[in-house]
């Protein structure tokens, strides 16, 4: 077994930027503040004058009113969606403008047309821009050691495209670097006693669950540098996934905020297990080859009486006791699963709650409930099953034996974030709904953080370092 290259470089650059990153903060928090205001004048604007024209050319104004309530709705929408509901609500938006034009140009409204279009777009533009997550930390006391884990064969080796190594040696952190066979847990071991006094992964989420559960063991700071393939804890602590070379300043101007991990059986988990279908799947040697079909053949199998996923057994938070389910979720704090802004990911890691997910079995080929899925939160969890259970813990495959017991630890992890990140989930201004949208426009352009809580902040870095 060969040992992991260790490579220290000066310390010098630590210090370098926690100056800076005072003014830098206050611009981001002031320059959101002045977009939420711009998106709430213009809104004001489009408003104002479809009801000025439908009052003044009545009743041909109603016409302009009508399309300008469109054209409303669908940027409005086009802010609160993602993926195709955020086009369809735009092409709405669009088409109401294009509709418009072709039939109340000739009647001397275009020009009103024209200034509805750009108030609508300015509106969409700008309130994106201000639900953006950009939240402002305290500045944090830089680490004097701090030590970051490399996994180089992680994402496709993307540690190495990116220089990683050489980027973590110029800032004065010192790299261990696995080799094959390695045991992850004992080379970081191996670094706390040596005297690192903040600790960093970069790699998969699984390697980030080994690291952030012996970092909150030593009480240490920790950095999650989005090396992996998917990087799904990086995405909901709001470290930028594109910028992994950037990820490394936390260690240098970062600041500290404090989230939960979880537990099943004892095991630490940072994103979520899952139970049932794709916990099975997970398993199968020619999953990661053909993963749709070893998905369709393993969902075939799991609806027999004998399947694992009908083996499992539960509470419901009512007191009732039931039995299968075709996808159990439990995760470190609640997935939002909607089509709203921000689906898939975490609102908060730091409520200390699990969120639990159960979607249930068909009986007979229609569903068992008019929705099919259920979602709640506890501290706690239990599933008992009469075998051992498949489980898919952070993307990693293993088998847990029942009971599974799952438990969450509130604030059980210091993370360290660049400054130039955004510290927050995509999901944490929670923009559902288009009133309480408006209300937390609102919130903004008077000068309020964007999520609805802030993060939780250690009182050691309540206040930057002097």
């Amino acid at each position: 077994m060969g040992r992991p290259s260790v490579v220290r470089g000066p310390r010098r650059a630590l210090t370098q930027g926690a100056e800076m990153s005072g003014p830098s903060r206050r611009s981001r928090s002031r320059r959101r503040r002045v977009t939420a205001a711009v998106a709430l004048a213009a809104a004001a604007w489009v408003l104002v004058l479809a009801v000025v024209v439908a009052v003044g050319d009545f009743p041909r104004g109603l016409l302009l009113l009508l399309c300008a309530a469109v054209v409303a709705a669908g940027a409005w929408e086009g802010v609160l969606r993602r993926g195709w509901g955020r086009v369809a609500a735009l092409a709405v938006g669009g088409a109401a403008l294009v509709g418009g034009v072709l039939v109340l140009g000739d009647e001397g409204y275009l020009r009103d047309l024209v200034l509805l279009g750009l108030g609508a777009l300015v509106w969409h533009g700008a309130a994106r821009v201000a639900f953006r997550p950009d939240v402002v930390l305290p500045a944090a006391v830089p680490p004097q050691r701090p030590v970051v884990v490399v996994n180089p064969r992680s994402g496709d080796g993307r540690a190495a495209r990116v220089g990683l190594v050489a980027a973590a040696v110029e800032r004065g952190i010192e790299v261990v670097e696995l080799r094959a066979g390695d045991d992850l847990e004992a080379r970081v071991r191996e670094a706390v006693d040596g005297g690192a006094d903040a600790l960093a992964m970069a790699g998969g989420d699984g390697s980030q669950a080994v690291v952030a559960a012996l970092a909150a063991e030593a009480d240490l700071p920790y950095a999650c540098i989005p090396s992996g393939t998917r990087n799904h804890f990086a995405l909901d602590l709001g470290v930028d996934r594109d910028d992994v070379v950037g990820a490394l300043d936390a260690f240098v101007d970062g600041g500290e905020r404090i989230v939960d991990l979880a537990e099943v059986n004892g095991r630490v988990f940072v994103n979520n297990v899952s139970l049932g279908v794709y916990a099975e799947a997970v398993q199968q040697k020619g999953y990661r080859a053909a993963k749709v079909k070893t998905l369709l053949d393993t969902m075939a199998a799991s609806r027999s009486p004998d399947g694992a996923s009908q083996d499992l057994s539960w509470t419901t938070p009512g007191g009732r006791s039931l039995r299968g389910a075709t996808v159990m979720m439990v995760s470190n704090n609640q997935y939002r699963l909607s089509g709203a802004a921000g689906a898939g990911t975490r609102p908060a890691v730091d409520q200390g709650l699990l969120g639990v997910t159960v979607v249930d079995p068909p009986i007979g080929g229609k569903l068992r409930r008019r929705r099919p899925w259920r979602q709640w939160v506890t501290r706690d969890f239990r599933v008992d099953a009469t075998r051992p259970v498949p489980a898919g813990i952070d993307g990693e495959a293993a088998v847990l034996t029942p009971p599974v017991v799952f438990r969450t630890r509130p604030a059980a992890l210091r993370v360290r974030v660049a400054a130039q990140h955004p510290a927050a989930s995509p999901s944490a201004v929670e923009p559902v709904g288009a009133l309480p949208a408006l209300r937390a426009l609102l919130r903004i352009a008077r000068g309020a953080e964007p999520g609805q809580q802030p993060p939780r902040v250690p009182p050691a870095v309540r206040q930057p370092a002097l």
